[in-house]
C-alpha cells in the first residue's frame, strides 16, 4: 500500500512525514523503521495487512491498569520501530532485518508474518468478546509506524463499538497523531526519560514523546511506562525529573508504571535493582496518585 505523510522529492528520493526522523529515502531503500520503503519514487508501508504477533491478553499486560480492569483485549503486532533502544524486548520483531542477513524487509515480511486483513482483525475481536475481549490492541513493535493498518482498523472496531489500545514509544508527528486519535480509547505511552540525554542513547529526542503525552492525554485515557534501565536512566535526579514533568505538564491523575529492566539483545548490564524500583515508586508517589512497578518478582 502506498504509505501515508510523505513528499516527493528529486532523483525519485521521498521524504518520510510520519514520525520526527524525517527520513530522506531513495529508491529501494527504507527509513530507521525499516518498514517504510520508496519503490520508484512512491513511500509504501510494506507491513500493510501483515501480522507477527497476535495475542488475547489482559488489559493488564499492556499495561493498562486503569481502563477496563480485569477485561481482556486482542492484541496485534507487526514488525519494525523507529527507535534503537539496544535493551528491546521485543527485537525479534522490532528490528527483524538483525535475524536475517542478506534478505531484504520484503523477504522477512513473508517469512514471519501472515496476512490479516483490517476486517479480519476485527472480526476476530468479535468473536473473542464471549471470552471477555473489549477490542483491539496495537502492540509488541511500534504501531505508529504501522500507520495505515491501525488507522483503518481502529475506524472499523469503532463501528463496530469495539475499544481500540496503542502501545507505543509515542515518537510520531502531531499531524497523523491528531488524524489517529479520534478512533483510540487509550495509550499505554513509553517515556524513556524527562530530556534527550536518554533519547539520544536510543536514535531519537524526548521533545516528541512529550508532546504525544500531552496530546494524546487531553482526548483518550493514558498510561505512562518508564522502563528504568541500569546506567541509562535509573539515578534520582532523572527519575524525579520525569516525575516533575508529569506532574506539571499533564496533572497528577495520569498512571505511571516504572517497568525493571532485564539484560536483553545488546544491552548486558546487571537488573534494574529492586531498592531503584522503590526508589522510584517513593518518588512517583510524593506526587502521582497512581504508581505502579512492573516486572517486580
Amino acid at each position: 500500500m502506498e504509505a501515508l505523510y510523505y513528499e516527493r522529492l528529486s532523483d525519485l528520493k521521498v521524504k518520510c512525514r510520519l514520525c520526527p526522523h524525517g527520513c530522506v529515502i531513495t529508491s529501494g531503500r527504507a527509513g530507521k523503521c525499516a518498514i517504510r520503503k520508496n519503490l520508484g519514487g512512491k513511500l509504501t508501508a510494506t507491513t500493510y495487512g501483515r501480522v507477527s504477533s497476535v495475542n488475547l491478553d489482559p488489559i493488564e499486560k499492556k499495561p493498562l491498569y486503569h481502563f477496563h480492569p480485569g477485561s481482556n483485549i486482542l492484541s496485534l503486532g507487526s514488525l519494525g520501530c523507529n527507535l534503537s533502544c539496544p535493551f528491546c524486548q521485543n527485537y525479534q520483531i522490532a528490528h527483524p532485518l538483525g535475524h536475517f542477513e542478506g534478505k531484504d524487509i520484503e523477504e522477512v515480511i513473508l517469512l514471519v508474518t501472515d496476512s490479516i486483513s483490517p476486517k479480519k482483525a476485527v472480526k476476530m475481536a468479535i468473536n473473542y468478546k464471549a471470552s471477555g475481549n473489549i477490542g483491539l490492541a496495537f502492540t509488541y513493535n511500534e504501531p505508529f509506524i504501522w500507520f495505515e493498518y491501525v488507522l483503518e482498523a481502529a475506524k472499523l472496531a469503532q463501528e463496530a463499538e469495539l475499544k481500540t489500545v496503542l502501545v507505543t514509544n509515542g515518537y510520531v508527528n502531531e499531524k497523523p497523531l491528531l488524524q489517529l486519535l479520534p478512533f483510540i480509547d487509550a495509550l499505554n505511552i513509553d517515556l524513556k526519560g524527562a530530556d534527550d540525554s536518554v533519547y539520544k542513547r536510543l536514535g531519537g529526542l524526548s521533545e516528541p514523546v512529550k508532546r504525544t503525552i500531552k496530546l494524546a492525554s487531553e482526548r483518550a485515557h493514558v498510561e505512562i511506562t518508564n522502563l528504568i534501565v541500569t546506567g541509562l536512566n535509573d539515578e534520582r535526579e532523572q527519575i524525579e525529573a520525569l516525575v516533575d514533568w508529569i506532574f506539571e505538564e499533564v496533572g497528577p491523575d495520569v498512571p505511571l508504571h516504572f517497568s525493571r529492566y532485564f539484560p536483553w539483545y545488546k544491552y548486558n548490564e546487571p537488573p534494574t535493582p529492586l531498592e531503584t524500583l522503590k526508589m522510584a515508586e517513593e518518588i512517583g508517589k510524593a506526587k502521582l496518585k497512581n504508581i505502579h512497578l512492573g516486572n517486580v518478582w
